[in-house]
């Protein structure tokens, strides 16, 4: 691997700097997680982030995935993980954000496995792949739909979220419909974001969805027709 170790011992020595142990065992409770917190607020490791990836750029895509994959795979904190993400889309490598990064960001959805991590991948990783490479993505998102990883379902649902004019009413759909009868939480409320979401371009399109799918759980159907009656 072409690791960027000088970049990894940055991040996670300015985390430690920013380090507020007697925040981090809220924020850990907050998030439900395994994995210790710092302590580091969203503002403060942003602006940490902002900096030491503006200093630290990569020379080549291999160094790129290696060290998203390396500071991801060997997180102690989770702030680390957060940084990870943070990292693979930092703007200077947008160029490569193409289907071939899609199982690097698939591992960080599987094993990342809550929302705080999977939302953002779906939304600004998955999402722009898709909207650029449709004829390659949509199988793969149709796939996900009906895979039995709940974290791979939630990012084929939500995956479309803000893409206005350009979501893919039709793939929406299908990555709707295997989640309809399922009770998890996770699931439900995806299929109502999303849907609420579409509704900002398309509130007719939503109000037949909504009426054409009786099945769906009273949490969607709220969710989906929040802003529209």
């Amino acid at each position: 691997m072409s690791v960027d170790e000088s970049l990894v011992e940055a991040i996670r020595a300015g985390l430690a700097e920013l380090a507020d142990p007697a925040k981090a065992p809220a924020m850990q409770a907050y998030m439900k997680s395994a994995m210790p917190f710092r302590g580091v607020p969203k503002p403060r490791r942003s602006a940490l982030l902002k900096r030491v990836l503006a200093d630290h750029i990569l020379p080549d895509r291999v160094t790129y995935v290696a060290t998203v994959r390396h500071l991801w795979r060997t997180a102690e904190f989770r702030e680390e993980r957060y940084a990870a993400i943070d990292l693979s889309g930092y703007r200077a490598y947008r160029p490569w954000q193409d289907p071939e990064l899609v199982p690097v960001y698939e591992e960080m959805i599987v094993t990342g496995a809550w929302w705080d991590h999977v939302d953002e991948l779906a939304i600004r990783r998955i999402g722009p792949i898709l909207r650029a490479h449709r004829a390659r993505m949509t199988p793969t998102m149709l796939k996900w739909a009906s895979d039995t990883d709940l974290w791979r379902r939630r990012t084929a649902i939500i995956c479309q979220v803000g893409a206005g004019a350009d979501t893919d009413p039709d793939l929406l759909t299908r990555a709707i419909e295997p989640a309809i009868a399922e009770p998890e939480f996770f699931l439900r409320k995806g299929i109502g974001w999303a849907l609420r979401d579409y509704a900002k371009t398309a509130p007719d399109w939503v109000r037949s969805f909504v009426d054409e799918h009786p099945g769906l759980s009273g949490l969607s159907r709220r969710e989906a027709l929040k802003h529209i009656g």
